[in-house]
């Protein structure tokens, strides 16, 4: 298998397995995070086509590192397996670094500034 191929496979199912037996955030199951997806989508095909137009590339990939599928606009199809596990790991780091106070003090610890139930009010919002 290429090279940025498999490493493209390899960071997709290890931001899967953080998430899934690990940070646990839930993301997966929320609309808020399928429409993010769908607005990076929407920019990374205009711009990606543009970086990797076969015409007059900007960036360049060794064709001997990739599947030599792209589409479209010449995107290679591996470019979209490495944006989702880089923008989805960036969520779920953020969401653990902004929940961990909510989640501590829907567990009964005092969280300074937050009121007790402040878990369940964030756990909420995101089922929306």
């Amino acid at each position: 298998m290429p090279e940025y191929t498999a490493l493209t496979v390899v960071a997709v199912l290890a931001v899967v397995a953080l998430e899934l037996w690990g940070l646990r955030t839930g993301i997966f199951r929320t609309r808020r995070y399928w429409i993010s997806m769908v607005i990076v989508l929407g920019f990374q095909i205009p711009v990606d086509g543009y970086l990797t137009r076969l015409a007059d590339p900007i960036v360049l990939y060794d064709a001997r590192q990739t599947l030599g599928i792209r589409f479209p606009w010449d995107i290679p199809i591996e470019d979209f397996g490495f944006g989702w596990a880089m923008v989805t790991l960036t969520i779920l780091l953020w969401r653990r670094c902004t929940d961990g106070p909510s989640r501590r003090a829907a567990a009964g610890r005092a969280v300074p500034g937050r009121p007790s139930n402040a878990g369940a009010a964030a756990h909420r919002e995101d089922a929306r």
